[in-house]
This record gives structure tokens, C-alpha cells and sequence, in this order.
């Protein structure tokens, strides 16, 4: 059978991009600890010794941005001096103002006002969101990407638990696996740019990574053959903010499937869920899971389209990619009668109002089974089986 490459790459939660996301998450959190009902668009800017924080939020609750800011970065490890951004030292800035009071009356007063109170909380922008599954991994993603974070995951690990005394918060991750027509079957290169303090040397730096990151990740799929790449352009002292800004939502690719599918383009950190880039995109992914696990398709890619204000989607596509056990249009019935698109549905369904995302601003936010994301639970697969019959 035809062989082929793919890849996808991670980072740390200390990657610069990373920690704005997870401002961004944390102060939706915050928010939404007191008042569930707040709508917030937040982003989040971090360079030298500098965090700016700006955004539309509307609450009736008040937030101290700046312990927000300064608790995460010292979560992540940005605690000590010497690593060229530190928690203590850095100066944050909030630019924060109300939400348009258009864009709130689009969301609260859909303009499709009949009985059901789904009906008259609309989609709170337009755009396409994609969700994908297949049949590689036991949690129904891509092979590459789920790698990609479990490594740059173990790296955070080891740096906090001392295991690796020389790490420090920035690092990523890429991996390249082996298809033999749609089965990996082996990884055929490994590449970590891992931060580390200044006095140690780059055979070190690989032999521990190695030892400790990517052959306890990698286990069976790494072979003879396997190309490792460690901190391939030398030294990697600087990082951080220090060495290039973040900015919230830049690692979107990062976020969802590492390349595998569409994306629509919009990002997840720092919005609330009447923001269907974010509550959308979840909907898509737990509809393309249950068509996987429904053994309907081997992979499966679900796009969903809103227009501001409007509380049904304008448009729900099914694309097996040609692994569907019946047409597109059939699968698509059967999705159309199980599943329920609404913004307000979908919130309720998975209780989106709680504070519950600052966890998935690193890592990913699906196929993820060490913290809670109810997109990718399984309670509808003989509803779906059902209609498909």
C-alpha cells in the first residue's frame, strides 16, 4: 500500500503563544466563576517584560487582571529571576471594554423567536468550525498530534518534578508518522527544541530527553530507523517571552488536529461560549467522535455554519473522506436528527457557562482524558446508530 509522512507539532504551556491563551482562558474563568452569564472576548499580548491584556467583556463581576496574570505565570514557572520574564517584575496592562451592545442583542434575542428558548439565544458570530475523528488512537484523533502533546506534556512534567533539573517552561514538539494507506505504523521522526539552563551541554540535553521524554511517550512506535531531533539548532537559553511574543490564538492548528482536516479559522481561548468558534467547534468534534465510534466512518470530518444572531446553523456536512459505511447525505440525515446545533443547546449540553478553560489552553482541547471535556463523551451512539439504520 501507498506509504506517507504526516506530521503535527505541540508546545509547552510556557511557549509564548501558549501562555497567552492561558491568560486569556484564566480570566474567562475568573469571570465565570461569578457570573455565568458574561460575555467576554479576551486577548492577550505578552512580550519583554510586558503583558497586555485587552479585549470586550461584559459582567457584573470584576476580575483583578493582574493577579490573574501574575498567578499563571508563576504556575507555569516564569517565578525566578534569570529566565529572562518573570512574574514579579513584568508589567501588565489591561485594555478591556464592554462588549458592542449590538453583538449582545444578536446573542440574546436571536432573530428566530418561537417557543423554545433555544430558539432565541443566536450564534454570537458567523463562520465555519470543522471537527474531525479517526480511527487511529483509542480517543479517536490523529495519531501525530496526540504524540506531539503527550511529549511536550512529559517535558512540562519532568521540568516540574525535577526529574530534568535543567528545563526550563519553553519547548515544543513535532512528530512525523508512517501511514501505510490510512494505519500508522511507525514514527519516523522525533523533534524536541527543549529550553534548558546555560550550563549544560547539548549531549546531555539529548541523552535525558531521550531517556526521559521520548521513549517512555513513544513506547513500540519508535524503531531502528527513527530519526531523533533534539534541539536541533544548538542552544536554546532564551525563550519564552523574552525571546518572542505571544498572542492569543496563534497556535490554532496546535489546538484542534495538528493538521489533519479544516479549520475555520477562528480560535477558542478567552471566549465564552456563545462564541461558536469555540462552542461550535466542540459540537463538531462530538458529532465526527460519534460517527467514528458508531463505526459509521474510520475518519470523518463535520463542518457546521452560523451567521451572527441566528440560532440555527445555516449549513451541518458530513465528509467520510470515502471510509463512510453509507453516503455522505444519509450520514448527514442521521447527524441532522441526532444531534442538536443550537448555540443554546449545545452550552447546555456540555455545561459551557462554568469555569472549566484554562486547563485546555495547552495540550489540546480534545481527545483529552485527564481533565474534563464532556465534547468527547459517547452518551448518543445508539441515538446515532438508530438513524443511520
Amino acid at each position: 500500500m501507498k506509504r506517507t509522512l504526516l506530521t503535527s507539532e505541540s508546545v509547552t504551556e510556557g511557549h509564548p503563544d501558549k501562555i497567552a491563551d492561558r491568560v486569556s482562558d484564566s480570566v474567562l474563568d475568573s469571570i465565570l466563576t461569578d457570573d455565568p452569564n458574561a460575555h467576554v472576548a479576551c486577548e492577550t499580548f505578552l512580550t519583554t517584560g510586558l503583558v497586555l491584556v485587552g479585549g470586550e467583556i461584559t459582567t457584573e463581576t470584576y476580575v483583578d487582571v493582574p493577579s490573574v496574570v501574575r498567578r499563571v505565570l508563576r504556575s507555569i514557572g516564569y517565578n525566578k529571576p534569570g529566565l529572562g520574564f518573570n512574574c514579579e517584575d513584568c508589567s501588565v496592562l489591561s485594555a478591556i471594554k464592554e462588549q458592542s451592545p449590538d453583538i449582545a442583542a444578536a446573542v440574546d434575542h436571536s432573530s428566530d423567536l418561537r417557543a423554545d428558548p433555544y430558539d432565541i439565544i443566536g450564534a454570537g458570530d458567523q463562520g465555519i468550525m470543522f471537527g474531525y475523528a479517526r480511527s487511529d488512537t483509542d480517543v479517536l484523533m490523529p495519531l501525530p498530534i496526540m504524540l506531539a502533546h503527550r511529549l511536550t506534556q512529559r517535558l512540562s512534567e519532568v521540568r516540574k518534578n525535577g526529574t530534568v533539573s535543567f528545563l526550563r517552561p519553553d519547548g515544543k514538539s513535532q512528530v512525523t508518522i508512517e501511514y501505510e494507506g490510512d494505519r500508522p505504523v511507525r514514527a519516523h521522526t522525533v523533534l524536541i527544541a527543549a529550553q534548558h539552563d546555560p550550563d549544560v551541554d547539548n549531549e546531555q540535553i539529548e541523552a535525558e530527553i531521550l531517556k526521559h521524554v521520548v521513549y517512555p511517550v513513544l513506547g513500540n512506535w519508535v524503531d531502528e530507523d527513527t530519526l531523533f531531533l533534539v534541539n536541533s539548532s544548538g542552544r536554546f537559553v532564551i525563550g519564552g517571552p523574552a525571546s518572542d511574543a505571544g498572542v492569543t490564538g496563534r497556535k490554532i492548528i496546535v489546538d484542534t488536529y495538528g493538521g489533519f482536516g479544516s479549520h475555520g479559522g477562528g480560535a477558542f481561548s478567552g471566549k465564552d461560549p456563545t462564541k461558536v468558534d469555540r462552542s461550535g467547534s466542540y459540537m463538531a468534534r462530538y458529532v465526527a467522535k460519534h460517527l467514528v465510534a458508531a463505526g459509521l466512518a474510520s475518519k470523518v470530518e463535520v463542518q457546521v455554519a452560523y451567521a451572527i444572531g441566528c440560532s440555527a446553523p445555516l449549513a451541518v456536512n458530513v465528509n467520510s473522506q470515502g471510509t463512510g459505511t453509507l453516503p455522505d447525505e444519509r450520514l448527514q440525515e442521521a447527524v441532522l436528527k441526532t444531534f442538536d446545533f443550537r448555540p443554546g443547546a449545545i452550552i447546555d449540553r456540555f455545561q459551557l457557562k462554568r469555569p472549566m478553560y484554562e486547563p485546555l489552553s495547552a495540550y489540546g482541547h480534545f481527545g483529552r482524558t485527564d481533565i474534563d471535556t464532556p465534547w468527547e463523551a459517547l452518551d448518543l451512539l445508539e441515538q446515532l446508530k438508530q438513524a443511520a439504520a
